[in-house]
């Protein structure tokens, strides 16, 4: 999913490193879902480094626009993926075998996310014993997308 020669560092993370591998080299179709939940793939750049870092994740849908939500399985963190969105919002995504395009990423306000929550749910239900037990609001990030 290389744009502009660059190449994403998959995560470190192993069942996430190979489901990206496999998602990446089937061509979009294998390793594209967990626990029966669609998933994409989110290149992101590192706020520090500016390396194209790639990742797994879960997503729904809002009419056009990607959802991901920031679970991080309810750590008390959020996980690393969102915090470099946060300051570098501009991403690469990948979804099933034609979808490959740039997006922007901004996190819900509270309104929206209470109406989208659960639909999200309904998707994939641990986000709601994750949102259970952590005393964060965990975020759920808006992807739009800005070109082909």
């Amino acid at each position: 999913m290389a744009q502009r020669g660059e190449e994403a560092v998959i995560s470190p993370t192993g069942w996430v490193a190979k489901q990206a591998k496999v998602y990446e080299e089937s061509g979009g179709t294998k390793g594209t879902e967990v626990m029966d939940a669609p998933c994409l793939l989110l290149d992101y750049r590192g706020r520090r480094t500016g390396q194209w870092r790639r990742t797994v994740l879960i997503y729904g849908r809002d009419g056009d626009d990607y959802l991901i939500v920031a679970s991080n399985g309810g750590a008390a963190e959020h996980p690393l993926w969102y915090r470099n969105l946060v300051d570098e919002p501009d991403v690469r995504l990948r979804v099933g075998t034609e979808e490959r395009f740039t997006a922007r990423a901004t996190t819900l306000s509270a309104a929206d996310k209470a109406r989208v929550w659960p639909g999200l749910v309904e998707l994939f239900a641990p986000y709601a014993e994750y949102q259970r037990k952590t005393d964060r609001d965990i975020p759920v990030v808006r992807l739009s997308r800005t070109e082909g």
